[in-house]
Parts: structure tokens; sequence; C-alpha cells
């Protein structure tokens, strides 16, 4: 990589977290914003980002009708730091990038991260910017530890081959002109996350070890999980967050 190219990553971070889904799989009022240890989810994911020194802004794309209460909540809650709330799109895609037409000019930088993964740590964070000033792209992700196989009619296929299978998780990290460039067309593509819309424009992306607990709250289960975890997680946030995020 050229002096040029690694000086090109080196500037200001922003954090987008699209929280405009529905989340019909869970059931029930949209998962961002249900309670979990007395907040909502959504800003229990955003105080982990907020009270981050190497994040400089957050930008949260929300349904276009909770625009503003969420933006009250949140001020009201004294949430620190430098963050703005916009409207989302239908689409996960589309609501990242109507958080990337909100970006101020000074940021570089840019992670991407699930609202509803509330089980991430500071230092994972700083793992993703590390890597990604590095690459230019990076993503948490954990090794495939189960065996997998095809199902067809309800019947169990072939095993696939888990060596090299990998996980993926947020956040994701970006230069700023290569996640516009991926989104210039994102509406044409089907893609499940930013990494995959990177990659199809030949783009590397590095690969920094994850955890089992920053999972994605998407079942009932998982709700259930994260309801018994985050009296033991809140308390271990307590000693890695400054008193005011």
């Amino acid at each position: 990589m050229t002096e040029a190219a690694q000086q090109e990553g080196a500037g200001r971070v922003a954090v987008l977290v699209p929280a405009a889904g529905r989340g019909s799989r869970l059931g029930g009022p949209r998962k961002q914003f249900r309670r979990l240890g007395g907040r909502s989810l959504l800003e229990q994911t955003l105080r982990v980002f907020a009270g981050h020194p190497e994040v400089d802004v957050l930008i949260v794309a929300v349904p276009a009708d909770r625009v503003e209460p969420v933006a009250t909540s949140l001020r009201e809650a004294g949430l620190p730091g430098r963050w703005q709330v916009v409207a989302g799109g239908r689409t996960r895609q589309a609501s990242v990038r109507a958080a990337l037409a909100a970006l101020p000019p000074d940021v570089d930088l840019v992670l991407v991260h699930d609202a509803v993964r509330p089980f991430i740590l500071p230092e994972q964070i700083s793992a993703v910017i590390a890597a990604t000033r590095r690459t230019g792209a990076a993503t948490l992700a954990i090794p495939e530890t189960d065996t997998v196989r095809r199902v067809r009619d309800g019947l169990l296929g072939e095993t696939v081959p888990r060596t090299d299978l990998y996980r993926m998780q947020t956040p994701q990290g970006f230069r700023r002109n290569w996640l516009e460039a991926a989104h210039q067309h994102s509406d044409e593509l089907n893609a499940t996350d930013d990494v995959e819309l990177v990659q199809r424009l030949g783009y590397p992306v590095a690969c920094v070890p994850g955890s089992s607990f920053n999972f994605k709250i998407t079942t009932a289960e998982d709700w259930e999980l994260a309801q018994m975890l985050w009296p033991h997680w809140e308390a271990r946030l307590r000693h890695k967050l400054p008193e005011n995020a």
C-alpha cells in the first residue's frame, strides 16, 4: 500500500447505525426500541460507541416517523458526543446510504454497526478501526464451529466443510470513499452486508477476531438470552466506559 493510501484512512471516524428495520422475525414492537436494562436496545448499543475515544460522530438511521422521538430520547438520556438521527429507508442498504449522506465532510473512516448488537466491547471497536486504517476495510468475524449440512425438503444432505468458514459480525469498517462507491448502485444488488458490497468492487477486507457474545438479536430466543446476559455485561462495561457514557 502506498503512503498516500495509508494516509487516506487516517482521518476522523464516524459510526453509522442502521436502525429502521421492522424486526419481523422477533415479532411485537420493533426490537431496537425494546427495553434492555432500563434503556432502549438502540441506546444500549449506541452508548458503547458514543463513549469510545476514537469515535468522532454517530449517525443513526431510524424510521422516518421516529426521527424526532428518538432524537429527543437520546438527548434526554444524555448520550455523549456528537451524534445525529436521520430517516432511514425500507432496506438496510437504504438506511446505510441515508446515514452516509449525512456524514460531515471531515470524516474519512466509517464503521457500520447493527443496532441490535449491544454486546460489543470498546477494544473490539479499536481493533476494527486499526485494521481498517491498515487495509482499507475490516470486519469482526468468528470461525464456524458447528457442523454445517445442507437441507433439502426437510432431509439432511451433504456436509459443508467448515474449514475457513467465518460468521460475519459488526462493526465493519471502511474508508469513506470505498463505502460511498460501493453504495452508489447498491439498490441493484442483493447484499447481506456492506462487506459484500465493497468486495464486489475488488477491495480487500481484513478479518478481525470477533466474539460469540457479539450476537445479533433476531429471534425470541436471542431476546431471552440478551435479557439474561445483560446484567453481567453491564457490570463488565462499567469498568470500560466513561462515567457519562
